[in-house]
């Protein structure tokens, strides 16, 4: 239990991903750690209304809803006829439950010091803790990492009201599954939970003001992506701007757009960008400035403007995934204890957990166009091998971008049932200097998803 003028070698402020790194790697190098966070759980955002709840909600909705099997036993197929939010939640309760236990004992192996409470910078070595009531406690430190994250942006214009007009953090509070929903964004979030609100027949809007969804991705493989979703039904407003959100007089929610557009739903769902959580923080005490999205600056080592002070995760930026802020937590806090700066490789993977995954890593054809680099592109369907239809997703897809000359792989993408996984044999070989004859050369289990990188390797040599 931490005292008031306790000395600790190390603070971190937020126990998400980066936060829990941070605090595990700083504990196992000896350090005294002290881990802050101001819900009652541990696990921040990532476990409680992010990452974990809403990829959980995914697996559920699959699953009640049958959508993996209807190519055996069609369209109407249903593991159950109506879902509940009970039936979703469950689900992920007994998952986040799980998690906690894990995050609880990996502290308490390693010693670190769990506190409760909300974290406010006295000075840039002084840290108060309100604990509850009127309990604050005053922590001394010789370094800080702070790895709070991120929360949604919610803009004056739009009138946030309980059960109807929400964030993202709200998704999983509604009482019934709406009829019909608007989804205002189209980025991961938007996209995820378009296509998880459409497999549970909820008639889905998405609105996006720019020309394309997701526009970091592959455009092939968006393109696919949109292909699906039309097919689900999902109506796709892109290049459109939301001018008003009410409720009117008859209880539905109405969205006007500036084509003077009117589209009437029971929920709206506003998923347009998120801000960083140091509001409370009182960064300006220690000497730091947070930027107009209370995001922090730092440099290659994470460090921010204060020497011992640094930061990690979500809260510092691109590219604010659990995966990255990971690593990002766990070389802050071995920098901040004065280890050699180091950082984690450039080739890593994304994952989009839309129906269907999108999964990618290194180069997209856009960027290396735009590079003017000479690559060529090997392709596979899932529906080449034994695997893809025993899953009941023949339509599967990767797709590998490699030097014209040299036969270096420059870029995997893959869209389909299991392509997070699937994307990680890809992001090995890049990581390793490997070419397309690797995957030409190399024995694949059968039968495998894994079978595709020979056919894909296979279509791309047929092509130089």
């Amino acid at each position: 239990m931490a005292e008031d003028n306790d000395h600790y070698d190390i603070v971190v402020i937020g126990s998400g991903p980066a936060g829990q790194k941070a605090a595990l790697a700083a504990a196992k190098s000896g350090a005294k750690t002290a881990l802050i966070e101001r819900r009652l759980c541990m696990g921040g955002v990532c476990l409680h209304t992010g990452t974990i709840p809403s990829k959980t909600l995914r697996e559920a909705v699959i699953y009640f809803t049958g959508y993996e099997l209807r190519n055996y036993y069609g369209e109407a197929y249903r593991v159950k006829d109506t879902i509940t939010p009970e039936d979703l939640t469950f689900r992920i309760n007994h998952v986040v439950r799980q998690e906690l236990d894990v995050i609880s004992d990996q502290m308490k192996r390693n010693g670190v010091e769990m506190i409760t409470g909300t974290a406010r910078f006295e000075s840039a070595h002084e840290i108060s803790v309100a604990t509850g009531g009127n309990n604050v406690v005053t922590l001394n430190t010789a370094a800080v990492v702070i790895t709070v994250g991120t929360k949604p942006a919610r803009p004056a214009h739009i009138p946030f009201t309980p059960g109807r007009i929400i964030d993202s953090d709200e998704v999983l509070q509604l009482q019934k599954i709406p009829r019909s929903m608007v989804i205002v964004g189209g980025g991961v979030i938007g996209c995820e939970y378009s296509s998880i609100f459409a497999t549970l027949d909820v008639e889905v809007t998405l609105v996006e003001c720019k020309d394309r969804i997701l526009d970091f991705a592959d455009g092939e493989i968006v393109d696919h992506l949109i292909y699906n979703m039309r097919n689900q039904e999902i109506v796709l407003r892109l290049g459109e701007t939301v001018t008003n959100v009410h409720i009117d007089d008859r209880d539905r929610v109405v969205t006007e757009l500036d084509s003077g557009k009117r589209i009437i739903s029971d929920v709206l769902l506003y998923a347009v960008g998120r801000q960083g959580a140091t509001a409370d923080l009182n960064v300006a005490a220690a000497g730091i400035q947070n930027d107009e999205r209370g995001r922090l600056r730092v440099d290659e080592c994470y460090r921010t403007e204060v020497p011992h002070i640094y930061a990690a995760g979500d809260v510092i930026g691109f590219p604010s995934l659990a995966s990255t802020s990971m690593e990002q937590g766990r070389i802050a806090a071995l920098n901040a204890l004065g280890s050699t700066c180091e950082t984690f490789s450039a080739v890593y993977p994304y994952g989009i957990y839309t129906i269907p995954v999108i999964s990618m890593v290194g180069e997209t054809e856009e960027s290396l166009t735009k590079a003017k680099i000479p690559y060529e592109v090997g392709m596979a369907r899932y529906g080449e091998t034994a695997k893809g239809h025993m899953l009941g997703d023949p339509n599967g897809t990767v797709k590998i971008l490699f030097h014209r000359e040299t036969r270096d792989i420059l870029g995997v993408h893959a869209i389909g049932d299991q392509a997070a996984e699937l994307i990680h044999i890809g992001q090995a070989v890049m990581a390793h200097g490997g070419k397309l004859d690797y995957f030409v050369n190399t024995v694949f289990n059968y039968p495998t998803l894994a079978e595709v990188y020979k056919i894909a390797a296979y279509n791309g040599m047929n092509k130089l």
